[in-house]
């Protein structure tokens, strides 16, 4: 594989991952996931209920078992909106491919155990998106303002850092173009964050370092403060958790420091009354939470990402950003192999050729930003002589 399909995949297999560990204990806390799985979750592991179907607040999702949730899902669909343009994407591409395939394209879901619309298995915050571009005609510019501020748009934005490689600033504003069709508020700016942070992860020679920069270089308001909050806490860290016990105590910071920032509340699954409003000084808590358990881990995909999964609250999308920063650095050879096959298996998804799609699509799109990129300096140059004087 080329440098820039080894990096796609990597990151779609490395989210992916993270997806299907944490969808298992997701909404529970450290201690529930402790007690309910006999210590620390190492691996993939069983449905928190076996009677999933009926069980509440699960049903009627089978999730656990690898089977990976709607943010795999999401950043599919994202993937094969990219293979089809085979270019740049903003707001409109959301209304006119994204939704397209939400409500047209029956598809494999395994927390359902079946074959159904993307529509069906979404969150409420993402049926907003079919809601109001296919329902309601809304301008997808502004098509996002009302939803809930959540990790929604986050969740699923890694394509648009492969498609960005090296250039953060570009990532970070084709990804809050795109999705202001589905997010507003610190949930829209945690996605342009993101994609600026995969960006600069899978560029050639990329460190820690460089991730972290392109975040704080793009970051504003409340996303902006709550990492740098986990920088000053975990940056300058040389030694990752060794123990079981190092790690519950990690745990237990990254909370104390995302928690001021975080409008969800310390009840994951009863929030506080001004929880996912649209706010100046608040931050979604799975992107911050997600960089902290990275830097804590220094890069490492294994150590990083379960670290997320036993975080609980949304571990799922929590280890999905962990993994996919952790996975763009380091590669495919990062990511364990056999977690990629069992999880394919189980959800009957080839995440590898998710990879090289948005791969195929991504060379081709660089190719045609090159291209801009060499007219752009020719008519600078031509402008610059101009204004020179004879």
């Amino acid at each position: 594989m080329t440098w820039l399909e080894n990096r796609a995949v990597a990151v779609i297999t490395g989210a992916a991952v993270g997806d299907a560990l944490g969808g298992a204990v997701e909404g529970w806390t450290p201690e529930q996931i402790e007690q309910r799985h006999g210590g620390r979750v190492t691996g993939i592991v069983g449905p928190w209920y076996p009677n999933w179907r009926d069980a509440r607040p699960i049903a009627p999702y089978h999730k656990g078992d690898g089977h990976i949730t709607d943010d795999t899902l999401m950043t599919r669909a994202l993937v094969e909106v990219y293979a089809k343009r085979r270019a740049h994407l903003d707001a409109y591409a959301m209304a006119e491919d994204l939704v397209p395939l939400m409500i047209g394209e029956p598809r494999w879901v395994p927390e359902l155990e079946s074959t159904a619309l993307l529509l069906q298995r979404v969150f409420l915050a993402e049926k907003w998106i079919v809601a109001r571009l296919h329902y309601g005609h809304v301008d997808p510019r502004e098509a996002g303002v009302g939803n809930v501020v959540n990790c929604g748009a986050a969740m699923y934005v890694a394509p648009v850092g492969i498609v960005n490689a090296g250039d953060p600033r570009a990532a970070y504003a084709e990804a809050i173009d795109l999705t202001g069709a589905h997010q507003s508020s610190y949930g829209r700016e945690a996605a342009g964050v993101l994609a600026a942070m995969i960006a600069a992860a899978v560029a050639p020679g990329a460190s820690l370092d460089d991730v972290v920069k392109a975040a704080l270089d793009v970051a504003h308001d409340g996303t902006a403060a709550a990492l740098q909050a986990v920088v000053d806490v975990f940056g300058g860290r040389t030694t990752p958790p060794s123990t079981e016990d190092e790690e519950r105590a990690l745990a237990r910071l990254v909370r104390e420091t995302v928690a001021p920032f975080d409008s969800v509340g310390p009840e994951y699954r009863q929030m506080s009354m001004d929880a996912r409003r649209p706010s100046r000084t608040k931050s979604i808590e799975e992107l911050p939470a997600a960089l902290a358990f990275v830097l804590a881990h220094q890069g490492d995909f294994h150590g990083a990402v379960l670290a997320a999964v036993n975080y609980g609250r949304d571990a799922d999308s929590i280890a999905v950003m962990a993994g996919a920063v952790c996975a763009g650095l380091g590669g495919t050879e990062v990511v364990p192999a056999e977690w990629v096959d069992a999880i394919g298996e189980a959800s009957r998804t080839d995440l590898r050729e998710t990879g090289r799609l948005l791969g195929s699509a991504a060379a081709d799109i660089l190719r045609a930003d090159r291209e801009r990129a060499l007219a752009r300096l020719s008519a600078l140059d031509t402008l610059v002589a101009v204004g020179e004087p004879a």
